[in-house]
């Protein structure tokens, strides 16, 4: 009988779903690659061939998660016609897809004191994803008319930085209570930027 053929491509998704479901329950710093290992199946050996180490598994999860939420906005942004629709739609997107199950863990990795800068330094990295969305929005409804020409790097901090704190609202109150306060903020927003006729 012929050995079974080892699917490095299978094991390494696999390691990875898991690791996922395990971070998003325990934390970073409360799981382990034992955990991993005995929740996917694997041996603490494959986890290592695939990945460094516990941290570098994490931060391509985490690369992974903000790659899925720029491909779900992708979907999403084609249904709205204007910048000014973009911005009320991403609000949406923001406060429902903020709290992913890994944002509690990523805080821990990063403020751990044993955690390497360039880890460190990749979670941070990933608000670009984000950020660069708000400014593209931005910058369409300049080109389009719909905005007054102004500084857009500006405007980009201001916005993320404005619906990344209302996102601090989700610990403690329903999703469906926050909408009107988001697009109230949005509103005001656009109130400092849209052309007046």
């Amino acid at each position: 009988m012929g050995k079974r053929r080892y699917d490095s491509d299978k094991a390494k998704k696999e390691i990875l779903e898991n690791a996922f479901q395990i971070f998003s329950q325990k934390g970073y710093n409360q799981t382990s690659v034992g955990d991993i290992s005995k929740a996917s199946g694997y041996s603490k050996g494959h986890i290592y061939y695939h990945f460094q180490n516990k941290e570098t598994l994490f931060v391509l999860l985490a690369q992974k998660t903000m790659q899925d939420w720029y491909d779900k906005w992708m979907v999403k942004e084609s249904i709205f016609t204007s910048a000014t629709e973009k911005l009320y739609g991403m609000a949406m997107h923001v406060l429902y897809n903020y709290q992913t199950p890994l944002l509690k863990s990523g805080q821990e990795l990063a403020s751990h004191p044993n955690s390497s800068p360039e880890s460190v330094q990749q979670l941070y990295e990933l608000a670009i994803v984000p950020m660069s969305s708000y400014r593209a929005i931005l910058q369409e409804g300049v080109n389009k008319g719909e905005f007054i020409a102004g500084n857009l790097d500006e405007w980009t901090v201001l916005l993320g930085t404005w619906l990344g704190g209302l996102c601090q609202l989700t610990n403690t109150q329903e999703y469906s209570s926050l909408e009107p306060i988001f697009k109230h903020a949005v509103t005001i927003f656009l109130n400092s930027i849209r052309k007046k006729d």
